[in-house]
């Protein structure tokens, strides 16, 4: 049976990161695509110069549009900019249980800007991250839900990782690329215990929407394997190749993106 995956969230139009991205990832990995859009950007591969938050009540829609006619089998959570969108996002998340969430808390861009508003990570971290199946935060961005100085360490990761998980959800994945070294290294943390995912580090300037693609990878993943171990060594082995093949595409004149289709193209 095909996995169906949903995304939720913001849209790329330079298309390298956000609903863009995710469902390319879903395609390349043999799953049926399905978007709630959360937001609109004006952006390339040089920056975010814009953006548009969707109304709450549209995004409820489109939520209950997709829930109520197709099989979810796995959710992925991305930008969600403000705290009534979370609000809307978690409601439905509420109520249609879907069995798989991933949630990616998107909150700066590749370029530095913010797709998050401050007021909102108090909302994130009340409302979705308790209902969330693994939650796959880097560097700054777990500091941030934590209130606490960003990792410079793996064992600093680690001792991240269960704190988000002390906050209700059920699996963690601390993503440490932001760390200096030849080895991308992120860690699993789980009620069960902790395992390390160490890749070496490719040599690229084009990785705008890796951590997208990450997790939209998980998503269409885990209803294939039903584990964690497995579903993460295999998303990022592609996201590996992704990486490796970037430079092959010519997008933009800044940090391109991921070639999502490599085996294909």
């Amino acid at each position: 049976m095909i996995t169906h995956a949903l995304t939720i969230a913001g849209s790329d139009s330079g298309g390298g990161a956000g609903i863009q991205a995710d469902l390319k990832t879903f395609s390349a990995l043999g799953a049926y695509g399905m978007s709630v859009i959360t937001a609109l950007t004006a952006q390339n591969t040089q920056g975010v110069q814009a953006v548009h938050a969707v109304p709450p009540t549209f995004i409820s829609a489109q939520c209950q549009a997709v829930f109520s006619d197709i099989r979810v089998d796995a959710v992925k959570i991305g930008m969600l900019a403000d705290s009534d969108i979370i609000t809307a996002v978690a409601a439905a998340i509420r109520q249609w249980q879907p069995p798989c969430v991933v949630l990616d808390p998107v909150m700066v861009a590749k370029g530095g800007h913010r797709l998050l508003a401050d007021s909102a990570v108090e909302a994130l971290r009340q409302q979705l991250l308790p209902q969330a199946s693994i939650v796959t935060p880097n560097l700054p961005e777990a500091a941030a839900l934590l209130g606490c100085d960003e990792a410079t360490t793996e064992a600093e990761m680690v001792s991240q990782g269960q704190a988000l998980l002390n906050m209700g959800c059920q699996a963690v994945l601390m993503k440490g690329g932001h760390l200096n070294g030849d080895n991308s290294p992120d860690w699993l943390i789980t009620a069960q215990g902790t395992m390390p995912f160490t890749v070496p580090r490719i040599q690229t300037k084009n990785t705008h929407g890796t951590g997208c693609t990450l997790s939209s990878a998980i998503t269409a993943l885990y209803p294939r394997y039903r584990n964690w171990p497995e579903t993460i060594a295999n998303a990022k082995t592609w996201l590996s190749g992704a990486l490796a093949h970037a430079d092959e595409l010519d997008v933009g004149q800044g940090i391109g993106p991921v070639h999502h289709f490599y085996q294909w193209w």
